[in-house]
This record gives structure tokens, C-alpha cells and sequence, in this order.
């Protein structure tokens, strides 16, 4: 290895060291949600296959999952696969729907993931989803069914407008019922109907590509949440990227309209 590269990575280990110290001391995020985007882009730009992309976007995954495990970030929640993707190309679709099957199995057997007592499961509408994906996701949530340290929630077949649709339903329904009157419906009964309901509302919402836009991701939740927005490709993204998000997140003043 030539010697820059040596003296370059020297300094790079050097500076994330100190900017994990830093985050480190000040409040972490409890619950940190993020919008995974630029896998085709990434392989594009090095004239691979989307698939690839898509593969070490997957991998990647895994990387950040250890890292919010490590630093104390006790809820991801990642926008895997939107309602609106089922728009894609067929082969393409099947060949993400068939990496989420394998990545949700993965996450279930991981050694870590029970060593840390991490929940895992998937948030969505899982009737779009094929029968072994449902599968995976059913296996993953009864494998994880007792932990409790950690959570990871992985949105697939998901899109916020259609869960706040649902939980509009619900509450709808229970009214017709006479189990409920319409003067009790409030926020905390909506949220109790969302498939985020036993989650507190994230944080930090991050995103990667360098998109500046929510995407249906969490409408209702991220009402208070302090939003993040990076130019790096989500195969791309770096510990000292994550590290840069919760930074800013720290020297936001939150005040929750007070």
C-alpha cells in the first residue's frame, strides 16, 4: 500500500475515534429511522449491476445494525422496500423480494442479534408480500418474539399514507361497533393503531443519496423528528457518516413547539 494511502487512513481512523468520543459523551438518539437510498446509483457509478447494488446495500444493513447496537441507539427502523417499488420492473422485484427473504433469515440466526437480545420485525402491509417472504418475516419475529434490549424494524410492503389509512379504519370500525366513542378518538389512540405502536416516534430521520424529500416514510411519527439528509449512496455510507448525522442531531435545540 503506498504510503499516502497509509498516512490518509492513519488520519481518518484518528479523526473517527475522536467524533465517536465526542458523539459519544452527549445524548445519543433512542430511536433512529433511515431512508436507504442510491443502491442502483452506487453500482452504476462503477458500472456493476443494480442487483450488486442492491446486494451490498444489503450488507451494509447489517454494518449499521452493529453500530447502533454499539452506540447505544436502542430502535432502528429502516425503509426497506415501499409500497410504491412493487412499480418496478418485475425481475427486479422479485430479485429484492427474494434478498429480503434471505436478509430477514440471516438477521434471525445471527448469533449477535440474540447475543444483544434484539427484536426484529417487519413493518408493513405483509399481505402484498409473497408467500416466503411472509414466511422469513413471521420466522425472524418468532425467533426475536423475547428480546427487548434492542429493536429493528424493517419496513417492507410500507407506505405511510396507507398506514395512517388503516389505523383511520380501525379506529373507524371499533366506532361503528359502539366499542368507542367518536369524542375519544385522539393521538395517542391513532398511534396505538399505527405499526408503530409499542415504538416511540424516531429521533433522527436520515437519508442517504442526497434526496431531499421524506418519501411516504413515517408520516404520522415524524412529526417531532429531526431530519438528516446525505450525499452518500447507502452502500457507501460510512461509521464517520453516521457518526456526522448523530453530531447534528446533538447541536439541534428540540424544543417540541415550546
Amino acid at each position: 500500500m503506498p504510503i499516502s494511502s497509509i498516512l490518509t487512513n492513519k488520519a481518518y481512523s484518528t479523526y473517527e475515534a475522536k467524533l465517536r468520543k465526542e458523539v459519544l459523551a452527549g445524548p445519543v438518539p433512542k430511536h433512529v429511522a433511515i431512508i436507504m437510498d442510491g443502491n442502483r446509483r452506487y453500482a452504476e457509478e462503477r458500472g456493476e449491476t443494480k442487483e450488486e447494488g442492491h446486494r451490498l446495500g444489503s450488507e451494509k444493513l447489517e454494518e449499521v445494525l452493529n453500530w447502533c447496537v454499539d452506540d447505544g441507539v436502542r430502535f432502528l427502523t429502516v425503509y426497506a422496500f415501499s409500497t410504491e417499488n412493487f412499480n418496478r420492473e418485475k425481475e427486479e422485484v422479485e430479485f429484492l423480494m427474494e434478498l429480503l427473504r434471505q436478509s430477514l433469515i440471516k438477521f434471525a440466526e445471527s448469533p449477535r442479534v440474540h447475543e444483544k437480545k434484539i427484536r426484529l420485525r417487519v413493518l408493513g402491509d405483509v399481505t402484498m408480500l409473497p408467500d416466503h417472504v411472509r414466511e422469513a418475516a413471521d420466522y425472524a419475529d418468532e425467533s426475536t418474539k423475547d428480546y427487548s434490549d434492542y429493536h429493528f424494524n424493517m419496513a417492507i410492503a410500507y407506505g405511510g399514507r396507507q398506514e395512517i389509512i388503516a389505523a383511520v379504519k380501525s379506529v373507524a370500525q371499533k366506532v361503528a361497533d359502539g366499542k368507542i366513542k367518536v369524542e375519544d378518538i385522539d393521538e395517542n389512540m391513532l398511534s396505538e393503531h399505527m405499526y408503530t405502536s409499542d415504538t416511540p416516534d424516531p429521533d433522527l430521520v436520515l437519508r442517504t443519496s442526497g434526496e431531499i424529500r421524506i418519501s411516504n416514510f413515517l408520516l404520522w411519527q415524524l412529526a417531532y423528528s429531526e431530519l438528516y439528509f446525505t450525499d452518500v449512496y447507502w452502500p457507501g455510507f460510512r461509521y464517520i457518516d453516521f457518526l456526522r448525522a448523530i453530531r447534528t442531531y446533538q447541536q439541534r435545540g428540540r424544543r417540541y413547539g415550546k
